[in-house]
């Protein structure tokens, strides 16, 4: 476990804070008081660490039930929390996924950020952005080949339903801040925003969110089904029974994870099957809520939600299971989550549509959902799409 203080310890340039669902007021007037980096080889319970040290640092989140205090212009105003798939992924039981494409980052980062006069960033001359091509992880045929594998595996019974998500890479040049933070005004960027550390960097453009408890009520969003945004796209997405019975599966998993730590009978979804926007792209949403369960804590939150259903399959153990033996690298920055904590709120968004950088290499992760009725060409495709706004925007496009 690592807990590094705020001061000179980032090697990428400092940017005014922009964490996802930050405090809009706030975002201009935040300093950082207090971090927290860990990673799957320190050891420990990652929810349980996130908790503590949120409390040592003024922020209790031990009874998400009690109202949230007053926000005032003095003391903490919350904290940037970030969970990374493969510490998720660990709070689930889940096999150990791939080695990780890029190291440096942190599989659990907590940011205690204080109202403050913001400290000017260092002046620096502007550097010429370059980002080259993009090397998959996998070939068009491999990916293919993984979802046929996944469909075996379907028809012997073992998942219903498995998500599956390729990796990319680019060397870079210059500075990678502007260019991640560009991703948060993509359209639809729910959790738009960025995060940085000693020598990494995550960018974040995700319509999805994970978990939300705001006055005593917990929200998810699942988003399953994708479509171009176009009036044929927006149609054939509301016509398809391949990909409502996908979406209504991971619903039914999102209900049975709040279930875990709301009030009995309390879960309900609120909408069904809507269809939303981002960027050039139709995708199928659900609201699911729930009253929040007497003395629940952000630990056991983050232990039932994460990994969230819509990136892993159902059942959650062996779809995990299953992507760790097919993926060939980890999610890295991707499918985890990412956003805001304070006493009484939380908000934190599912990191699909989500880019990071460490040293000279840009990172980016997209995937889909396989079930039995997927064709694999149309698998192989749509991961493309939804990662071909991701890279233009990175290119400056």
């Amino acid at each position: 476990m690592r807990k590094v203080e705020p001061n000179g310890v980032e090697t990428l340039p400092q940017v005014v804070v922009d964490v996802p669902a930050g405090p809009p007021g706030c975002r201009g007037a935040l300093v950082e008081r207090a971090r927290l980096q860990w990673r799957r080889c320190d050891g420990g319970d990652p929810a349980a660490l996130a908790q503590e040290f949120l409390a040592a640092h003024g922020l209790p989140l031990h009874d998400l039930t009690r109202p949230a205090a007053a926000h005032t212009a003095t003391g903490a105003c919350g904290a940037a929390l970030y969970l990374s798939a493969a510490a998720g992924a660990l709070l689930a039981g889940a096999p150990a996924a791939a080695p990780e494409p890029a190291p440096a980052l942190p599989d659990l980062a907590v940011v205690v950020y204080d109202h403050g006069p913001t400290r000017a960033a260092s002046p620096r001359p502007p550097s010429p952005w370059w980002l080259g091509e993009w090397t998959e992880s996998w070939t068009p045929r491999q990916h293919a080949d993984a979802v046929d594998a996944v469909r075996a595996a379907i028809g012997r019974g073992d998942v219903y339903q498995t998500n599956l998500v390729g990796h990319a890479a680019a060397r870079y040049t210059g500075d990678p801040l502007p260019a991640l933070s560009r991703l948060g005004a993509l359209p639809g960027a729910r959790y738009g925003g960025v995060l940085t550390g000693d020598g990494w960097a995550i960018g974040c453009a995700s319509p999805e969110t994970l978990v939300e408890v705001t006055d005593g009520q917990l929200t998810t969003r699942p988003i399953k089904g994708t479509r171009p945004a176009t009036t044929a796209g927006r149609a054939e997405l509301l016509a398809s029974a391949k990909e409502r019975a996908e979406h209504i599966m991971i619903v039914d998993l999102e209900r049975n994870d709040l279930a875990r730590v709301a009030r009995t009978g309390s879960v309900h979804v609120d909408e069904l099957f809507a269809v939303r926007r981002w960027c050039d792209l139709w995708q199928a949403e659900s609201t699911v809520r729930a009253a929040v369960a007497d003395g629940l804590g952000l630990a056991d939150l983050l232990r039932a939600t994460c990994p969230g259903g819509s990136v892993t399959g159902a059942p959650k153990l062996a779809a995990l299971t299953q992507i760790s033996a097919l993926e060939p690298v980890g999610r890295g920055a991707s499918m985890g989550a990412l956003g805001w904590v304070a006493p009484g709120r939380v908000d934190l968004g599912l990191t699909i549509r989500t880019a990071a950088a460490d040293g000279d290499t840009m990172h980016t992760w997209a995937g889909g959902g396989i079930t039995w009725d997927s064709d694999p060409t149309a698998e192989v495709a749509e991961a493309a799409a939804k990662t071909a706004p991701i890279r233009a925007t990175l290119a400056g496009r």
